[in-house]
């Protein structure tokens, strides 16, 4: 009798049709992370929910149940940023002015290293943690300082506003190249002014732009918190007056 050998083919191994692993469950956490990515690599301007929807492998409508608005995005993508900074009032040495500086410089640097950003945020109203944080601390400080309550809290909307568009004026200009020589040659017109005409000007040309970014910037907000601390806000019932008024 002979035996029959069957010869029975291997089997294969399946293959899937996907080029990648399966896809993260959604979050916030990173919707966020994504956008960071994108304004690091390209600028915010390329972090749209169509372009996130792409990265994510989804659609962008889904992205809404997790971020209601780009402005919400924007302001997100700004916390996660300044989750980086060390936003204590008692973060360096020195007195309470220089400490107040010192904080309102690196957040300014965040700023001028983000410049679509900065541009961003000039339009917000920012309310994530580490923002308050920020915003708290500066009222710390101002408050260590002997500014009155009052004071304090205009004050900490004007500081915030300052460091918010010197991050965008100074980080725009640095991507352009035609910036510095728009400065060279505006600083040559000043220099070309008839003194009769203007006398003010001619007087002081060679201080207009004199000195680095980090020295102007560093004097704008010893300037503004000087005035803060001296600059008392109207009364209280003129505040409410104005209110009602719609001014």
């Amino acid at each position: 009798m002979f035996a029959t050998i069957v010869f029975m083919p291997t089997r294969r191994e399946p293959i899937s049709r996907r080029n990648r692993p399966a896809k993260p469950p959604l979050s916030r956490e990173g919707i966020v992370n994504v956008a960071v990515t994108i304004l690091n690599e390209e600028g915010l301007e390329r972090a749209t929910m169509r372009r996130l929807a792409a990265e994510l492998d989804t659609g962008a409508a889904s992205l809404y149940v997790y971020v209601h608005n780009t402005a919400e995005l924007h302001t997100a993508v700004l916390d996660q940023l300044l989750g980086e900074l060390d936003l204590r009032a008692d973060s360096v040495d020195g007195g309470w002015q220089d400490r107040l500086v010192e904080l309102l410089v690196n957040y300014t640097r965040l700023l001028v290293s983000h410049p679509s950003l900065a541009r961003s945020v000039l339009a917000l109203r920012p309310s994530e943690p580490n923002y308050l944080r920020l915003a708290d601390s500066i009222l710390a400080l101002l408050r260590t300082g002997g500014v009155p309550a009052g004071q304090a809290a205009w004050g900490v909307d004007l500081l915030l506003l300052a460091a918010t568009a010197i991050g965008a004026e100074q980080g725009t200009r640095d991507e352009s190249v035609e910036a510095y020589e728009e400065t060279g040659a505006a600083a040559a017109i000043l220099g070309d002014l008839a003194v009769e005409d203007y006398p003010h000007l001619t007087a002081v040309a060679g201080e207009i732009f004199s000195g680095t970014a980090e020295q102007r910037i560093r004097w704008t907000f010893n300037a503004l918190i000087n005035g803060v601390a001296a600059t008392a806000t109207p009364a209280a019932d003129q505040i409410v007056a104005t209110g009602l008024k719609g001014e």
